[in-house]
């Protein structure tokens, strides 16, 4: 073994108590380790968000759409058959969405009404398995029943059994002016995406009992798409309308929901930067803890030199004890960070139950559970970042030491 190595990791104990490392030293480890350890929990929470968001998200809408350039898409059969035939396709199914008004006695609540045929439905997806007091396939052609999101059904204050008015903006002129279409549907089932957007705002009809009411006759919005692959959609629903023969309006979810992700994508990157910060302040109590250890070590430093070692051998001593140091820290965050991360849903909710209070508002989080995902190029870059800092902060107290005199050093001594 290098004596440098030999050294540098006996410098690392107290002069008093060589069993153990000295409080000092200790210290800097554990400020670098919970820095490291706050980074990786944080980015954690944001990568739980995203996939928890996402994977809601895509149980209630569909990976991607066909819909028609002037509204409506006359001749959907014939598109849908052909869509059917993409291996990447595993699901086209027709629907029709529109905005309409519900009403039960006082209260109204607007709502983004959704045409559904249910046997096709449960194909693009998942949102038939989260339906309570009911099933999708109530929704059959002539029935009159809507499923809706449990956040309207409380706003509107009704259960399933009950029955609520839609009002369409489709309408007639009539002597006294313009009257909407009204129609009462039975509430047949509500449904909890937790999502609070579409629980707030989504309702489900059949199609033909839809397509009634809005007059559009055989007509659709558009198709819906299901996938194998839903990070592939960009691309796979725009090749799909060039081989069936284009003239359609195409989108997909990453599109729709563009902003979401976004916003999350940026506020990822500025928590790291920022906590960044928290890591690069303990680092660089590394340069403390080495700038002391040289100060106490400049009798040894000295006799070293006397017997023959050169400044870069000095150098290679501090700079592995501050690796060292470095090291520890940032394994020691990585672990932690991983432990936390990865019981994070534990100890919230530990702490709401003891104190009461509910941490994250469905309404304004989409989700009332603090979701966390470690993923390890993440924790990498975090350590590869950490430990690059201490390496930094090792160079000029090292540099001090490999500059120590013999005879300076000795006077007094």
């Amino acid at each position: 073994m290098p004596y440098e190595l030999t050294v540098g990791t006996r410098y690392l104990r107290s002069a008093q108590r060589r069993g153990f490392l000295s409080f000092i030293t200790l210290v800097s480890m554990l400020g670098l380790a919970l820095g490291v350890a706050v980074l990786i929990v944080v980015l954690s929470v944001m990568n739980g968000f995203e996939r928890e968001l996402r994977t809601r998200m895509l149980g209630v809408t569909s990976h991607a759409t066909l819909m028609g350039l002037e509204g409506t898409l006359p001749d959907w059969r014939a598109a849908q058959q052909l869509a059917q035939r993409n291996a990447q396709v595993t699901a086209a199914v027709p629907y029709i969405e529109v905005q309409a008004m519900l009403v039960n006695g006082a209260r109204s609540a607007p709502t983004l009404l959704r045409g559904v045929l249910p046997e096709q439905e449960r194909r693009a997806v998942s949102l038939a398995n989260h339906i309570s007091g009911g099933s999708i396939d109530s929704l059959g052609p002539g029935s009159y029943n809507i499923i809706l999101g449990d956040a309207i059904a409380a706003a509107l204050g009704v259960k399933p059994g009950g029955d609520v008015v839609l009002i369409a903006p489709r309408g007639s002129m009539t002597p006294a002016g313009f009257a909407p279409t009204m129609r009462r549907f039975h509430v047949s089932g509500l449904f909890h995406s937790g999502m609070y957007e579409f629980d707030n705002a989504l309702a489900l009809a059949p199609l033909a009992d839809t397509a009634r009411i809005y007059r559009m006759g055989d007509g659709v919005t558009g198709l819906r798409l299901a996938l194998k692959d839903p990070l592939a959609a960009p691309r796979v629903v725009r090749d799909l309308a060039l081989q069936i023969g284009g003239g359609f309006y195409v989108s997909d979810w990453t599109r729709d929901h563009a902003s979401f992700f976004r916003n999350i994508q940026t506020t990822k990157t500025m928590m790291f930067m920022i906590l960044l910060l928290v890591v690069a302040v303990a680092a660089f109590n590394i340069v403390a803890t080495l700038v002391m250890v040289v100060k106490e070590k400049r009798p040894a430093i000295a006799i070293l030199r006397t017997m023959g070692a050169l400044p870069r051998n000095v150098l290679a001593i501090f700079s592995i004890q501050g690796a060292l140091i470095g090291l520890a820290g940032t394994l020691g965050g990585a672990l932690l960070g991983w432990f936390l991360s990865t019981h994070i849903g534990s100890f919230v909710a530990a702490i709401e139950r003891a104190t009461g209070e509910q941490f994250l508002d469905a309404r304004v989080y989409f989700m009332s559970e603090l979701p966390a995902y470690v993923e390890w190029p993440d924790v990498l870059r975090v350590c590869a970042v950490a430990f690059a800092l201490c390496a930094l902060a090792t160079l000029y107290p090292a540099w001090r030491a490999a500059l120590t005199q013999p005879a300076e050093a000795l006077r007094h001594d």
